[in-house]
């Protein structure tokens, strides 16, 4: 059985988008595709179906074959693929497991990449997760639990590269770690992740989003900026904040297919054509 992929990325947060796979186990499948080591390798799995209303839905599943709500890069990388099979550049409404959200594409000078917004929907506040209380932050140091369909963890920091971020990550596993450090720019902050499900990655969509809107609410970037932009491992992002107070924001970025692939798998994976199509 054979299936056709492409492979891309969002700041080095690389993602395999697959439409309609007639494929039964598909945290399986994301666990064996998204192996860097006996797989192609990925942070994650973006799978495409068919919506009444919608471009498509996208379902996304981790590395590790967990399934997750929503991803600001992973939905750039599959608005990418979404149009490369449509044959336009027209705004995309995606449905998501954290809800819907629109897209829109803008082609940059490389034929190989996009430059994308996502309308990423409201910031809101969450209670801690499971296991916060072991990772001993000072009680002085500025914390946000906060969901953009999923959870995220926002920790101010003196030094993004002195904190043992995988020490800290894996005490947390129910959540998306950020931690952040103003600048270099005065509308800026630099940030690095640990994404429940992948580990440490380049860069992260929704953590990019969580992360610039408690800097302004911390005071870390200039009061009354309206765009902040966020210096990840993979690279910069920009996430604009539409009525602060209301917690609504939307990230833009760059997305860059890397290749098309076709991989055979087992029959065991395989569903059944009436299950396929249920």
């Amino acid at each position: 059985m054979k299936l056709e992929l492409t492979k891309h990325h969002g700041l080095g947060n690389d993602f395999l988008v697959v439409f309609h796979p007639l494929v039964d186990d598909l945290p399986e499948l994301a666990r064996r595709l998204c192996d860097r080591r006996r797989g192609i390798g990925a942070d994650g799995l973006l799978v495409g179906e068919s919506e009444d209303g919608y471009a498509a839905r996208m379902t996304l599943f981790n590395a590790d074959g967990s399934r997750a709500e929503m991803s600001g890069n992973g939905i750039r990388c599959f608005a990418q693929a979404l149009a490369a099979r449509r044959g336009d550049l027209t705004p995309q409404r995606i449905l998501t497991d954290a809800g819907d959200r629109l897209v829109h594409l803008t082609a940059t000078e490389r034929d190989d990449t996009l430059e994308v917004s996502v309308d990423m929907g409201p910031v809101e506040p969450i209670a801690a997760p499971d296991g916060w209380d072991s990772l001993g932050c000072h009680p002085d140091r500025p914390v946000a639990h906060l969901s953009l369909g999923n959870p995220h963890s926002v920790v101010g920091v003196d030094d993004v590269l002195e904190v043992d971020l995988l020490a800290l990550g894996l005490k947390v596993p129910g959540t998306n770690l950020e931690i952040i450090e103003p600048g270099p720019e005065p509308d800026a902050i630099t940030m690095r992740v640990h994404e429940r499900g992948a580990g440490i990655t380049e860069a992260c969509g929704t953590g990019a989003s969580a992360s610039a809107w408690a800097a302004v609410a911390w005071g870390l970037v200039p009061a009354g900026a309206d765009e902040i932009t966020v210096h990840m491992d993979g690279g910069r992002a920009k996430v604009r904040l539409h009525q602060p107070s209301a917690g609504r924001v939307t990230l833009v970025g760059p997305t860059v297919l890397i290749a098309a692939v076709t991989v055979d798998i087992d029959d065991r994976f395989a569903a059944d054509e009436e299950h396929a199509h249920a």
